[in-house]
């Protein structure tokens, strides 16, 4: 897909005022590593994940998109007035129903008339959130809309390790599916995106591509949904190698087809942002895409996997530090459990 006349406004974000360390988390589990003979440090050795970041205790989901939300009107040049779309793009919602961007809605004190729902496709959802956004201002249905997620770690981390001390029977074989979930860390994001006739000055939604391979279905799972506060008992089981593998096999048939789409190759790109996984899963992603390492933009030690928070967060932070400039080719690439892929290009 090739757009025509779309501008992304502004990424905003806002930051979890904790940070907890792979160190401190296997220090909760050492009666767990004493009993398996797992060494101290396994899990920032298997990951590159030195810490990441948890809200406060009590902190829903929507009151961190709200965070980011405020964040993204301070930036924004289009007017308020012009919102037509508000979307909750994480994985982490307040409740079943209504959808979570109902309460955000309501605290930004967005314009009555817009469209507003959630989007839930695991790690990818600001970025099917963008492709959504896109096609509606594309086609003329809205002028402006905003994107929204607050992802919030705290209660599967802390379910994760509870279920490690608390199960008897746990075994070197049996922990190996619930290592995952102890690289999820919390984080909030928004986006803005317009018709670009109001926002000349903004950054170019050039393309997209996307792939979607759901024979991996079942390679990680969380159970049923009962909200993301910090009393749900929230567990997630994850095959993680195998999911690696055809994580980053999804995303070599994804980058081809945007190649054949843009005509665009890792040569043209500027910068790189990446849903972030682990270091290992970074490294054979670049190597099968045959992309320039040097490219990436990287917060994965200090944040963690921040489900769909991840790539956005990657690119507003590169903004924020001057790793990417005007007139730079951002390549944003999304993997998410289902297996789903996207990536788009954007014009800095």
């Amino acid at each position: 897909m090739i757009y025509r006349d779309v501008a992304i406004d502004c990424f905003a974000y806002a930051m979890p005022p904790e940070a907890v360390s792979s160190e401190a988390i296997e220090a909760q589990l050492a009666p767990v590593y004493e009993r398996l003979h797992l060494p101290p440090g396994r899990l920032e050795l298997m990951t590159g994940i030195k810490e990441r970041r948890f809200w406060a205790p009590g902190t829903l989901p929507s009151q961190a998109a709200i965070m980011a939300g405020r964040e993204a009107l301070k930036k924004m040049a289009v007017s308020k007035d012009d919102i037509g779309c508000l979307i909750n793009c994480s994985v982490c919602r307040d409740f079943l129903e209504p959808a979570t961007a109902t309460v955000v809605h309501q605290a930004l004190g967005l314009p009555g008339n817009a469209l507003v729902f959630d989007i839930s496709n695991a790690c990818l959802g600001i970025l099917t959130g963008m492709v959504v956004l896109g096609g509606m201002i594309e086609t003329g249905r809205i002028r402006a809309g905003m994107l929204v997620a607050g992802e919030n770690s705290r209660a599967l981390v802390e379910s994760t390790i509870r279920s490690m001390l608390n199960d008897p029977m746990i075994n070197r074989k049996t922990i190996k599916p619930l290592f995952a979930s102890l690289t999820i860390g919390s984080g909030a994001v928004a986006v803005v995106m317009s018709h670009r006739d109001i926002c000349p000055d903004g950054h170019t939604l050039y393309c997209e591509a996307s792939v979607a391979a759901t024979e991996y279905n079942h390679l990680c799972r969380g159970n049923a949904d009962k909200g993301m506060n910090d009393s749900a008992e929230t567990l997630m089981n994850t095959d993680s190698e195998a999911l690696m593998h055809a994580g980053v096999e999804t995303a070599r048939k994804t980058w081809l087809e945007f190649n054949r789409e843009t005509g665009l190759t890792g040569t043209d790109l500027n910068c790189i942002c990446t849903h972030q996984v682990g270091a290992a899963h970074k490294r054979l992603l670049f190597e099968r895409l045959e992309l320039d390492l040097a490219k990436d933009f990287s917060n994965l030690a200090y944040m963690g996997n921040v489900g769909s928070v991840s790539c956005p967060l990657a690119v507003a932070m590169a903004e924020e530090e001057g790793s990417l400039k005007r007139g730079d080719f951002l390549a944003m690439l999304g993997i998410g459990s289902g297996i789903n892929c996207t990536m788009l290009g954007v014009k800095w």
